[in-house]
């Protein structure tokens, strides 16, 4: 018989160490808080902003810090501003959105809880 803990909070380690190689901080321990993204968060390894530095990459930067905060994500939300990284991804409007080192929104600012249901939709 299988149950589920629906919104119940438990606690988790994981390795300090990133996968991306991108120099992304880990965190040793975190409490889920639903425990929904669950398969989320465990393939969820590295998140990334590109943008040019304005206010709306800014914003999306920090919306995307704020659910990876939601979520109780083990990573940290790099931002990325020089133009030849950026270029790298093949993106042609910022901000944008790379999760696991592939694009998944540009051109428009989310919110937190909109980039909290990409996760979960996109299956990472």
């Amino acid at each position: 018989m299988i149950l589920f803990n629906f919104g119940k909070k438990n606690k988790e380690t994981k390795a300090s160490t990133c996968s991306c190689d991108g120099g992304c901080a880990v965190s040793k321990t975190t409490e889920t808080k639903n425990n929904s993204y669950n398969k989320a968060k465990d393939k969820i390894y590295c998140v990334k902003i590109l943008g040019a530095g304005c206010a709306s990459c800014h914003q999306q930067y920090q919306n995307a810090k704020k659910a990876v905060e939601n979520i109780g994500l083990n990573v940290e939300v790099e931002y990325i501003t020089d133009m030849q990284k950026v270029m790298k991804y093949g993106v042609m409007s910022v901000p944008a959105l790379v999760v696991n080192d592939k694009v998944v929104s540009t051109g428009k600012v989310l919110k937190a809880t909109e980039v909290e249901k990409l996760f979960y939709k996109l299956g990472f």
